[in-house]
């Protein structure tokens, strides 16, 4: 059997939707991740292979779980060595933003991992002195390890227009979550028709069964309806 044929066929591609512009890279990574867990929670981080990203490779990078609310880049594609003008291996994934948004992003990641949890991250980068105004958009999605643990994340970052004067550092414009695997939370509504037309239930009071009722105005009781007769044949 020519293993390197079935090696391919297990290859999931998404490389026939090249992203020409845009945010492109980021439905490119998340499809890739969506077709690999094949209706699971998630894939496994062993089974990311970068011929099925091939196109936007260069905005994928991977995290490792280091401690909580830290997760160090283990892959980084070149364009996220542009955007902070070195070697991005290695480092938090903190280090992309300003300190004021460095909680709010641990905290982000946490919540994936322990959720676990998708999540969808508008940033923005003020302009300044060689450093023209820039938008950017990242995805974090969850990846078990060889152990089975929630703590590798497949991410993928791009960020639009010229970078100017590097490193680049963000903040947080708008963080959408997505908890894997619950549905919905439906609360129940009352029947306004029911309520409309049900009448509250009198308690019921059972009357003896020797008590008599004068129904002539003759003074006499009349007897109950039911006497207990006793035979003894």
């Amino acid at each position: 059997m020519d293993n390197s044929s079935e090696t391919q066929h297990n290859v999931v591609t998404m490389s026939d939707q090249k992203p020409h512009s845009g945010y492109a890279a980021l439905s490119i990574v998340e499809a890739y991740w969506d077709a690999l867990r094949a209706g699971r929670e998630m894939p496994k981080r062993a089974e990311i292979d970068p011929r099925g990203i091939e196109s936007a490779l260069e905005n994928t990078f991977i995290l490792e779980r280091v401690a909580p609310g830290v997760a160090r880049l283990r892959i980084a594609g070149s364009h996220l060595h542009d955007i902070m003008g070195m070697e991005a291996r290695g480092m938090p994934l903190t280090a992309f933003f300003e300190q004021d948004a460095r909680i709010k992003v641990a905290g982000l990641l946490e919540e994936v991992f322990q959720t676990p949890a998708t999540a969808h991250v508008t940033m923005r980068s003020g302009g300044n002195l060689g450093q023209p105004a820039l938008e950017a958009r990242m995805i974090l999605l969850p990846l078990k390890s060889d152990l089975g643990d929630v703590s590798r994340i497949l991410g993928c970052m791009v960020c639009l227009g010229q970078l100017g004067t590097v490193p680049r550092r963000f903040d947080l414009t708008n963080i959408s979550v997505h908890r894997l695997g619950l549905a919905p939370l439906v609360e129940p509504q009352p029947d306004p028709v029911r309520e409309e037309f049900s009448a509250p239930q009198m308690p019921f009071t059972p009357q003896p069964m020797s008590a008599a009722i004068d129904t002539e105005g003759s003074g006499k009781k009349r007897p109950p309806y039911l006497r207990l007769v006793k035979s003894d044949e």
